[in-house]
């Protein structure tokens, strides 16, 4: 065994107490990586032997080990604590310097500012010592200058007042406003990050980041989707979202992300737009009423259906997933009715009904409540294992227009949702006809502004079907008064107004005045 993983091994009990005992393995020593002293994959740490023997003559081995390890348990503790963080930060970072390298190298400056400074102030660490050992040029030569100020220690370095003095009045420490500083600090620095971009492409060669790279690599598939869902939350339009993911589409693919989500990759490649549906959408929850059925016999594994995060695992197929519980790959079974006979309650499919014409938003320029609403209608029936199909309408009669046949697949369900026409408003009701017999007694969902040409055909159709009809329209105008009138005496059908994305979660699906007399039957 080789004397830096004997040391690993002597130093990590401490140095997890340090930290109030991270949910971390045991680090690893790497071959290699002369340059670099840490890498973190999906939470493993591994430091750099040949790393440890360019340094072991001018440190304490134990203290260069300890102090490379305060730095990554830093970054997973602390700054950027999850991918969310890391892409706000990146994202504030590209306002102000908009080639994708410089901002990402930005971010990386800024995270490890951070997160040595909260080391020193708050932990008892040899990261000081390790950056007076480091080489002392480029960027990190005035880093080094700035923690001689803000840190109080002598660390060989000095000069670049200007830029330092500049550095040291950002606020690193307070969360709170870490998006306004990294913007500050990009600013501050902007004119190193060109020449270092200039230099790497005349020579071909980038200057690696002696501390290790804070990339994609770091983070797990798991920790990758659910930052993806908080920062399409968090940011303020469209665009945002896509610009961000457009950059890092290249290493979200390798890492084996696509636009449906974990173990897709580049069979799958990203569409950005589709995914900031997919994941906003997920934080809401649309609740739906569940329908008095008729039950036709026990339930039997029937067919397979790829796993999704929030599936029962209990109806897992181990042995056609290879052991694996990976979404995307894992295989779940759905399950068919047998023979025998009892009431209870359950869920039926759903028709989603979505108008694209020219009154519209186009979901690909900016937010649609109605791509969101019908999105978030879509996940509450496929959650509880129902199948949703699609129809998609601008000016139907003349061919513009979607029909998807009820099914499973999320990314085909989305695809047609988020499809947008921009023509005139016609719906043709043969389209929905046909659908509707698809399945057994469906729910629908509408989502519209109703300026609807054939309105008063849409409002006698829905007079004579019994299914539940969610009805949702956007804003308020005569056409949707007119809908409402006409459909008073429905029991069937609710009504729902949205005006912004905060109305969506009030919408109930498959909410009725009250029950039919008899419970609906389907298999």
């Amino acid at each position: 065994m080789m004397e830096i993983e004997e040391i690993i091994k002597k130093v990590w009990p401490r140095v997890k107490k340090k930290h109030l005992f991270p949910h971390l393995p045991l680090p690893t020593m790497i071959e290699g990586g002369d340059d670099c002293a840490l890498e973190i994959k999906s939470k493993q740490l591994s430091i750099s032997n040949a790393f440890y023997e360019k340094l072991k003559d001018k440190m304490d081995g134990e203290e260069i080990v300890e102090a490379v390890l305060d730095h990554g348990i830093t970054h997973y503790m602390y700054c950027p604590w999850d991918f969310h963080t890391h892409l706000t930060l990146y994202n504030e970072a590209k306002k102000v310097v908009r080639q994708k390298e410089q901002a990402q190298r930005a971010t990386t400056y800024f995270m490890d500012v951070v997160t040595d400074t909260y080391c020193v102030k708050e932990k008892n660490t040899k990261i000081a010592q390790l950056y007076k050992n480091l080489p002392k040029h480029g960027m990190y030569e005035v880093l080094t200058s700035l923690y001689e100020k803000i840190w109080g220690e002598n660390l060989g370095s000095g000069g670049h007042e200007e830029l330092v003095n500049r550095l040291s009045r950002i606020p690193y420490l307070e969360r709170k406003r870490w998006r306004e500083s990294i913007k500050k600090f990009t600013k501050v620095i902007q004119d190193i990050l060109e020449k270092e971009w200039e230099n790497e492409q005349q020579s071909s060669q980038r200057e690696p980041n002696p501390l290790g790279e804070h990339s994609l690599k770091n983070y797990s598939l798991e920790e990758i989707d659910r930052g993806l869902r908080e920062f399409a939350t968090a940011v303020e339009d469209l665009q945002e979202f896509r610009e961000t993911v457009d950059d890092l589409r290249e290493e979200l693919e390798e890492k084996g992300y696509g636009t449906g989500g974990m173990g897709r990759g580049k069979a799958n490649p990203i569409d950005a737009n589709l995914l900031y549906y997919m994941k906003l959408a997920e934080s809401y929850t649309l609740p739906i009423r569940k329908l008095p059925i008729e039950k036709r016999g026990y339930l039997h594994p029937h067919a397979h259906m790829p796993w999704e995060i929030g599936k029962p695992f209990a109806d897992i197929d181990i042995w056609t997933s290879f052991g694996k519980i990976i979404p995307g790959i894992t295989q779940i079974w759905t399950k068919r009715e047998g023979e025998t006979h009892g009431e209870f309650e359950g869920t039926p499919d759903c028709l989603i009904v979505i108008d694209s014409s020219g009154s519209m938003i186009n979901p690909r320029e900016r937010l649609s409540y109605a791509v969101l609403g019908a999105a978030c209608a879509c996940n509450a029936y496929l959650k509880l294992e129902s199948k949703a199909a699609v129809y998609n309408f601008s000016d139907a009669l003349r061919g513009n227009k979607i029909v998807l046949d009820f099914n499973h697949e999320k990314e085909q369900i989305y695809q047609a949702i988020c499809r947008y026409f921009g023509g005139g408003t016609a719906m043709d009701l043969a389209d929905i006809t046909y659908l509707l017999s698809r399945a057994n007694n469906p729910d629908i969902f509408i989502i519209t502004d109703m300026q609807i040409t054939n309105l008063e055909r849409l409002i006698e159709f829905f007079n004579k079907i019994e299914n539940r009809v969610t009805a949702v329209h956007l804003g308020s105008n005569v056409h949707t008064t007119r809908f409402k009138d006409g459909t008073e005496k429905k029991k069937n059908i609710s009504i729902f107004n949205v005006k912004n994305k905060e109305d969506i979660p009030k919408i109930v699906l498959g909410k009725v005045k009250e029950y039919l007399a008899s419970p609906a039957k389907w298999r």
